[in-house]
């Protein structure tokens, strides 16, 4: 892979990874109602998955979606619902989490298996693979494109995190982490209209 090419790839990476979607507003809201500390699992979760989700379009599956429409919009419903239920959990919730309540910051193993049905991957992982691949060197360049992305992503993604704890004091009062989780909640949501087009 040429410098440039590498260059751009790079960037593309970053930009996609921390601008907003559905991973960075429940890590931002995560961040808040259980600590950095406690999100590192999900964190982690974002990073595993994403790359192998994106190692499976660069090896097909992206293909496979492309040719059987119904898969996609089975995933695309199965995804919007998970999100819709993610958000009325973060909308309801009304303490911050010390780890004295029932709830808990989203595992490993679920936060990777979200990528699957997150609509913001999907097209990052497609985008990714159809434009930073290269034909004579296809599988050398698809692991390029995942090695990039697992270096970029999860210290992207961890920054949302990080400005959910560093907002988690102010966030102590029960007025103030009620309306900005309603608030998530409705992010949330929002970040599903691009999927509906």
């Amino acid at each position: 892979m040429q410098p440039d090419t590498l260059l751009a790839l790079f960037l593309f990476a970053f930009t996609t990874s921390i601008t907003p979607g559905p991973n960075n507003t429940m890590l931002f809201a995560s961040g808040v109602n259980f600590g950095f500390v406690r999100t590192i699992p999900h964190m982690l979760g974002i990073g595993s998955g994403f790359f192998a989700l994106l190692i499976a379009v660069g090896l097909g599956l992206g293909a496979l979606l492309h040719s059987v429409p119904l898969l996609y919009t089975v995933l695309k419903i199965a995804g919007g619902a998970y999100l819709v239920w993610i958000a009325w959990k973060i909308g309801s919730s009304r303490a911050i989490g010390e780890g004295r309540t029932g709830a808990a910051p989203m595992t490993f193993l679920q936060a990777a298996a979200f990528q699957w049905v997150n609509p913001k991957a999907w097209v990052m992982a497609v985008s990714a693979m159809a434009t930073y691949t290269t034909s004579d060197s296809y599988l050398f360049s698809v692991l390029v494109v995942g090695l990039v992305f697992a270096l970029v992503n999860v210290p992207s993604v961890s920054t949302w995190a990080g400005f959910g704890r560093v907002l988690r004091h102010w966030l102590s009062e029960p007025v103030r982490l009620k309306w900005f989780n309603i608030t998530m909640a409705v992010l949330l949501v929002i970040s599903l209209w691009p999927m509906l087009n």
